[in-house]
């Protein structure tokens, strides 16, 4: 094996492998000229001693590549919301006609959710199912309110929020209604439902969890 790996390449060899034969000299003064700058430190005879007693591996090093860390996607803060007006309807949007269709989609919405409403169905178990769904869509009346200029007010949901409901009226404006202090009667297929929204101040998504009493109370 020995012989095998220090036995001199064929000429056909070095062709297929693009080799240039060299003789002895240019051999070793690449080898010298490569050592001298790999070891600097070393002198001549050092080398020679290096060379004659130890084996040289040649190493090369891959620079570990830095690990870079994701950064997770931040979504707005309330102050940047405010700034970018996200949750400001704009005035050519304020029309009650563009949201006729989220009306009969929010209407259906409710009948699956109560399988039905229909003459014999219990009203407490259709109110308390009410209490935990998406208003979004719905047409809404102020019925009662401590702000009397608030009384009688009817328009489509189209925001809600913790503390307001923003509806849109049929005269194509934008209300915002306290749920403070105020009771909204929500009609559907004959079925009057009243929320009274001191109790009723969480954001739609809270609700799914909240447990509700089955009679509700205001000061007015």
């Amino acid at each position: 094996m020995e012989r095998i790996l220090h036995s001199r390449l064929s000429e056909d060899q070095k062709i297929h492998m693009g080799l240039q034969s060299q003789d002895g000299r240019d051999a070793e003064a690449f080898t010298n000229a490569f050592l001298k700058n790999s070891v600097p430190g070393l002198s001549k005879e050092a080398v020679k001693q290096f060379m004659d007693r130890k084996a040289v591996v040649l190493e090369f090093s891959r620079k570990k590549k830095e690990k870079r860390r994701k950064k997770r996607s931040k979504g707005l803060n309330a102050k940047e919301r405010r700034e970018l007006k996200v949750f400001q309807l704009k005035p050519e949007h304020q029309r009650y006609e563009l949201f006729l269709p989220l009306h009969e989609l929010w209407k259906q919405y409710v009948r699956d959710l109560c399988n039905g409403l229909k003459p014999d169905s219990n009203p407490q178990t259709i109110q308390q199912k009410l209490l935990k769904a998406d208003f979004h869509g719905a047409i809404i009346t102020v019925s009662r309110s401590k702000c009397p200029s608030y009384v009688g007010t009817t328009g489509i949901l189209v925001q809600e929020m913790k503390h307001v409901f923003k509806i849109v009226t049929k005269e194509d404006k934008l209300k915002v209604i306290p749920k403070r202090n105020s009771v909204f009667a929500v009609e559907i297929d004959g079925f009057v439902s009243h929320i009274y929204g001191s109790k009723f101040q969480l954001r739609s998504s809270e609700r799914s969890a909240k447990k509700f009493k089955a009679k509700g109370t205001i000061d007015l």
